[in-house]
């Protein structure tokens, strides 16, 4: 698969990765489907993996690390801090030691390939983070730094004291709050990891109303998924749909084309229990969009899809 520079640190990646949450948190939970789709997710050419300490509290860590075991030296893995067990904010440099330290063990490694800070704490100063960060690859524990759900300040007052290779955040065709950062990463060098490139899997062309997802799934309290944005978000996707299939693709791999089009420093990291829609995915990567494709896209989704992308509590505020 092809690779793309990630940053101006020397991070390389597949051009498509691997998002691990949704084996173990937000869609059910199914540890031996995980483990498949890992599998072949590896076989299929994705060398980026993406994990958390909050998903699951180390079970997704630990479900990854063993998933990767054999083949730790040919991945990129990704892990985050920032969390507290009842979801509030901490970044204190004490705290992100401790996390790493958890991290390293859960996943079974010696180092971390990126640290994000998974959101911004309103207590800690950016730069006191971007400080501990960078103490901890200087180490050797962590190789790359990065940020997730961030603005422009943030990360130009992050990315003076510790060079940011990526930035995370949802990015889709569902979702483009991040393309008003995307000229100050292009300025800086740093790259964009893409998560929810599929629009939670809305954009696979399977989505059901909230209510018919079992106990646990985001999807039950997502907004797109209520009612009056559901129908407008389904009635979008089937025009997407009918497009992708011009191009014998699925509207999925339509829209992660879409997404590596953008940008050739953006990785996507779509994730998903099923090995077959895995390869699926990994496919999209040989997908070429022509200026009439593009042209089509932006006149069904100018703006992006109906609905906010959270719940206003669950908002994630960018500082």
């Amino acid at each position: 698969m092809e690779q793309r520079a990630l940053g101006s640190e020397g991070l390389l990646s597949s051009a498509i990765g691997y998002g691990a949450m949704g084996i173990s948190m937000a869609y059910g939970d199914s540890e031996d489907d995980g483990a498949r789709a890992i599998g072949a997710a590896l076989d299929a050419g994705v060398t980026h993996f993406d994990t958390a300490e909050l998903y699951g509290w180390g079970e997704n860590e630990r479900r990854v690390g063993a998933a990767l075991a054999a083949r730790r030296d040919e991945v990129v893995i990704a892990t985050k801090f920032g969390f507290t067990h009842d979801y509030g904010f901490d970044s204190r440099p004490d705290h992100i030691r401790e996390v790493v330290r958890n991290s390293l063990r859960n996943l079974g490694t010696d180092r971390i390939d990126v640290l994000y800070q998974h959101r911004l704490d309103p207590r800690v100063p950016i730069e006191e983070v971007a400080a501990a960060v960078r103490d901890l690859i200087r180490a050797g524990d962590v190789r790359y730094f990065g940020l997730s759900e961030v603005g422009e300040d943030t990360i130009r007052r992050a990315h003076a004291v510790q060079p940011l290779s990526v930035v995370q955040t949802e990015y889709s065709l569902f979702e483009r709050e991040v393309e008003s950062v995307l000229p100050v990463l292009r300025e800086l060098g740093i790259g964009l990891v893409a998560y929810s490139p599929l629009g939670r899997g809305f954009l696979t062309g399977t989505a059901k109303p909230a209510g018919e997802y079992q106990e646990g799934d985001m999807r039950n309290t997502d907004p797109r998924w209520q009612p009056g944005s559901f129908e407008r978000n389904v009635a979008t996707t089937e025009q997407l749909a009918a497009l992708a299939r011009t191009l014998d693709a699925s509207v999925g791999q339509l829209a992660l084309a879409w997404l590596l089009s953008r940008d050739p420093h953006l990785v996507p990291i779509p994730g998903s229990r099923s090995a077959s829609r895995v390869r699926e995915n990994v496919a999209a990567a040989e997908l070429r969009l022509d200026a009439a494709t593009l042209d089509r896209i932006a006149e069904i989704l100018p703006d992006g899809g109906f609905g906010a992308r959270y719940t206003p509590e669950n908002m994630p505020d960018w500082g």
